[in-house]
């Protein structure tokens, strides 16, 4: 049987088309994908993502822990920060990509994706039975729903929805006030959440988790403040092409076991100088001789239907690699994706095919993002 979230049944009293993600039924889409994503890029989006996994690390030993096991550099964070962060097995390959944040000195609260959560936390606790220091470690997914809202306008109206100061280790007088990547504790109906200011789509916006009935209110609540600036709910849908605009790696196409950082192209957030950690050894070897398979960017340059995952990319009248995150843009009109291929092909400006239906259609390699917001902030 499916799983479902807090939200389930305010998703189908909005008429959500409902599907199965990840053993979790989930709304895809409400009005259209189209719609919804727009609203996000020039307005504003709410998203159900209860489905993701919360992991809580504690004690003297955690900041050593998860620099030992995640690839970003946690010593980096002060209370009340996040940061974009891997786990990596020993052959450098992706367990999953996650946020981690600090929330106060020795407390670290990690957001995984839905699909791993298992996984994870069998590997995390894997890990932590082989490390000496002080530390705790609990998988709370069971304890928090969550949402996101996210767009332009949201800055507008939240602090209508989540009134007052921060109540934990960062101090700031509003929402509004964190800046990216930072997270915060604060009453909401007289229940605690945690408000980061983070999201998925490429715009500003905020990611807030706590129980169930106060991610519901805070849903309800949401909806009818933002009404006025233009808000729609929004499905798995757009949450897949805003993010494949902005070429966020979805676990599963971009990253998986076999896949390293350095190929992903999210090297940026692998800190070889730390110390050892886990696929340490495999990751300098690439970041110093270079890799055999590179994520790259691309448009569409012939008419043709969107290009989707396993599609064959072709140069030089080669078979050269597979897309493996396509659609079509609302932003832009035309057909865009991600795709694994040669290093040789991974320049922009580099012409290429992606085969549609057994015919080839014209595409060109392009810097990412492939979208820029130009009134994100």
């Amino acid at each position: 049987m499916l799983k479902r979230t807090a939200l389930f049944f305010a998703h189908q009293k909005l008429g959500a088309k409902l599907i199965d993600f990840g053993g979790w039924e989930m709304p895809v889409q409400y009005t259209s994908i189209t719609d919804e994503h727009l609203a996000v890029r020039n307005a504003a989006g709410i998203f159900d993502i209860s489905h993701m996994g919360e992991v809580t690390v504690s004690g003297a030993g955690a900041e050593a822990f998860l620099n030992s096991v995640l690839t970003n550099d946690a010593r980096r964070l002060a209370s009340g920060e996040g940061q974009y962060t891997l786990m990596c097995n020993e052959r450098g390959g992706v367990i999953d990509d996650l946020y981690a944040y600090k929330l106060s000195d020795g407390v670290y609260f990690l957001i995984i994706n839905a699909s791993r959560v298992e996984s994870d936390v069998a590997w995390l606790k894997s890990q932590a039975a082989k490390f000496s220091g002080e530390l705790s470690l609990t998988d709370a997914s069971h304890n928090y729903s969550a949402v996101a809202v996210q767009g332009p306008r949201v800055k507008d109206f939240i602090n209508l929805v989540i009134p007052g100061a921060s109540v934990s280790a960062m101090r700031v007088n509003a929402v509004t006030d964190l800046k990216k990547n930072q997270i915060a504790g604060f009453k909401f109906e007289n229940q605690s959440i945690l408000v980061s200011r983070t999201g998925y789509t490429g715009e500003d916006g905020f990611e807030i988790v706590g129980g169930d009935d106060a991610i519901l209110h805070v849903w309800n609540k949401i909806l009818e403040s933002g009404k006025p600036f233009g808000i729609k709910p929004c499905g798995l849908g757009a949450r897949d092409t805003l993010r494949t605009e902005v070429c966020y790696p979805l676990y599963g196409h971009e990253l998986d076991e076999n896949t390293t950082p350095i190929e992903a192209g999210v090297g940026f957030f692998v800190s070889l100088d730390k110390g050892e950690f886990n696929g340490r050894s495999v990751l300098a070897a690439q970041k110093a001789g270079g890799v055999k398979k590179k994520l790259v960017a691309f448009k569409m340059t012939d008419k043709s239907a969107p290009p989707r995952p396993h599609y064959p990319i072709w140069a030089d009248g080669a078979n050269v690699g597979e897309v493996v995150s396509g659609t079509q843009s609302p932003s832009l009109n035309l057909g865009i994706g991600m795709g694994y291929v040669p290093p040789q092909f991974a320049k922009p400006d580099t012409r290429i095919e992606v085969e549609i239906r057994g015919r080839r259609f014209a595409a060109v390699v392009v810097p990412k993002p492939i979208y820029r917001s130009p009134v994100s902030s």
